[in-house]
Order: structure tokens, then sequence, then C-alpha cells
């Protein structure tokens, strides 16, 4: 016999936050507007990008499968702030700003071909609902291709590997002064196809 269902299970509560997330309208990530706010968000692909084909389109026309998911906690939060909501920052806007110009950087990259849903959350569900949307979809730039989140680390820290995103989408000034990886742009397309068509991520999925 199965367990009676619980309405404050972590896991139902994550998804009502995603449901919340999902039933936004996409809009153009080359034109969302200011405001106010910090939550969970998703970026969606529907660009030629020949490596990306299998998560661009869905039977309707839409993206089905979001190409990114991240989540934006207001200052403080990880060290501990008030319990009342605080909506006075546009955390969730920088952040989807910041990814914005990373792909408006990148050479092969059309900011045009995205859109972005988001949704403001109460500050203690917004890791709860990034951390569900993340295991139901495995998006490619989460799960495979790291270092499209990440900033400059700043002056006299490049030691590091250039990120894959990087070799894949050049174009980021700071990426360009890492050192460079062993694996080529054409290698980490190939890879990239290998992966979407061995896992679930290139398959539209039901919402959680």
């Amino acid at each position: 016999m199965a367990d009676p269902y619980n309405p404050l299970d972590k896991v139902n509560l994550g998804k009502s936050v995603v449901e919340a997330m999902l039933a936004q309208t996409p809009l153009p990530l080359a034109r969302v507007s200011a405001f106010d706010g910090a939550g969970i968000y998703a970026i969606y692909y529907f660009g030629s990008f020949e490596p990306y084909q299998a998560i661009a389109l869905d039977p309707n026309g839409e993206s089905a499968v979001p190409i990114y998911v991240g989540k934006a906690v207001p200052s403080g939060a990880r060290r501990g702030g008030s319990l009342a909501n605080n909506l006075s920052g546009r955390w969730l806007f920088n952040r989807i700003s910041e990814h914005r110009d990373s792909i408006v950087a990148a050479t092969n990259l059309q900011v045009e071909d995205f859109s972005v849903r988001y949704l403001a959350v109460d500050d203690i569900w917004i890791p709860l609902g990034e951390t569900l949307m993340i295991s139901t979809f495995k998006p490619l730039w989460n799960r495979l291709l790291d270092g499209f989140g990440n900033h400059d680390p700043g002056s006299g820290r490049y030691n590091g590997l250039r990120p894959l995103w990087d070799v894949l989408h050049p174009g980021r000034a700071w990426a360009e002064k890492c050192k460079p990886r062993p694996e080529t742009r054409e290698e980490i397309g190939r890879i990239v196809i290998e992966y979407l068509a061995a896992t679930e991520a290139g398959k539209p999925k039901e919402r959680p």
C-alpha cells in the first residue's frame, strides 16, 4: 500500500514552486524589464546551433526543456537573515541580466534565440525549487557544460582551465585569460549531441 499523500513533504512543496514557475509565460531573454525579488528561473533555447537541436523545439514550436536552471537568493541568505519577505532588491533580475550578457558576448549564439521563465519566491523555497527543476529536466548547461553561471574570477585567478561552456561558446573576455582546455570545440559539440541522445535531457518532460 502506498504511503498517504503528505502535502508538507519537501518534494511536494518543491513541486508546488516548480508548477508555479512553469505556469509563467516565457519572455524574450533580451527584453526582460527590471523587477524586484529573489527566486528561480529557467532559460530556454530555440535557435539553430546544431548540437542543441534535440532540446531547441518541441512539436508545438515551443521550448519544452530548459537549457539552464538557476536561482538568485537575497544578499545575506547564506549567512542566515530575516524571516520576513524581502523584495527590495533586484537579485533575480540582476542574475538573469548577467546570463543575458554572457550570451551576448558569445560569438556563436544569438540572445534573440533565448527565452526565460522566472518566479519570485519566498527565500526558504528557492533552493528546493531549483534542485527539483534540475533533477527533473537535467538542463544541459547545468549537468554537462560547466561554466555558464561563472563570474570573472578576477586578476591573478586565471590559473584554472577555461570552462567547457566558454570553449564551445567563445567570447567572454575573462574566460580567454584562463588556461586552454585539451578538448576542442568540435569534440565538445559531439559530446553534447551524444549526451542529449543518450539521456532524458533531450526529451520533453512532464511537469513534476
